[in-house]
């Protein structure tokens, strides 16, 4: 038997899953939920979990499966379908495109240079020789300032949608908003990618994963090197 807020999150995962192909993420959970912490949506999907319904597989973002479905849920998926209502995922379809998709060889694209592995994790030492070079597409750099991508190392931004081995597009700066996802130089020798809080004279740099905890500076022990604008993935 289930709550009624984890029926509700078991059927949001359920209908995005069915719309989009992916399960949404801890954010978009909390806010459908309407909850003010995603520590609330962490104990749901735990009980979900250990309830059956749902699976997750370890070191993947979003990688929540769905196991099985309650009576009551089922009935109202059949239901409505009855109306019309039948979401798929397309994959593969020959002649299927997108309305805003466009062919590749037009996409404008610039090369920036990959300046090593950046740390969403434990820090490493700090990156600074350009190893190869990438192809970005032009609307994912801003019109001023310096880019410059990093390979990810590590799983603690994976609630933010990024995973190991990613790329991340960073625009060179020396400061972010709070809530902006950085990459911080930690005391001259340590880099890492995490998000920015600043609390008075400190900085916090918080993980995106449950796993880590979010680790407190003094505000001179820390230099910003640039903020997230993108991401690339390889599958």
């Amino acid at each position: 038997m289930l709550t009624r807020k984890q029926l509700d999150l078991l059927t949001y995962i359920q209908k995005r899953v069915a719309l989009e192909g992916v399960p949404p993420s801890f954010d978009e959970m909390k806010e459908a939920l309407d909850l003010r912490s995603k520590s609330g949506i962490h104990r749901l999907i735990t009980a979900l979990e250990e309830r059956g319904f749902i699976r997750r597989l370890a070191h993947r973002a979003r990688a929540i499966e769905i196991v099985k479905l309650p009576d009551a849920l089922i009935a109202e998926l059949q239901h409505n379908e009855t109306k019309g209502f039948r979401p798929q995922v397309i994959e593969g379809s020959a002649g299927v495109k997108h309305r805003g998709a466009k062919p590749i060889d037009r996409v404008n694209s610039l090369d920036i240079p990959v300046m090593g592995r950046i740390a969403a994790g434990v820090p490493i030492e700090a990156i600074s020789h350009k190893t190869h070079s990438v192809s970005v597409p032009g609307s994912m750099l801003h019109s001023k300032g310096l880019h410059y991508a990093l390979e990810v190392k590590g799983d603690s931004m994976i609630d933010a949608g990024i995973n190991d081995g990613d790329v991340v597009v960073i625009r060179e700066q020396h400061d972010a908003e709070n809530g902006d996802i950085v990459v911080a130089l930690i005391e001259g020798n340590e880099a890492t990618l995490k998000r920015l809080r600043k609390r008075g004279n400190a900085i916090a740099l918080e993980a995106a994963n449950p796993a880590y905890e979010t680790r407190v500076y003094r505000d001179d022990q820390v230099r910003i090197q640039g903020r997230l604008v993108g991401l690339i993935r390889t599958y």
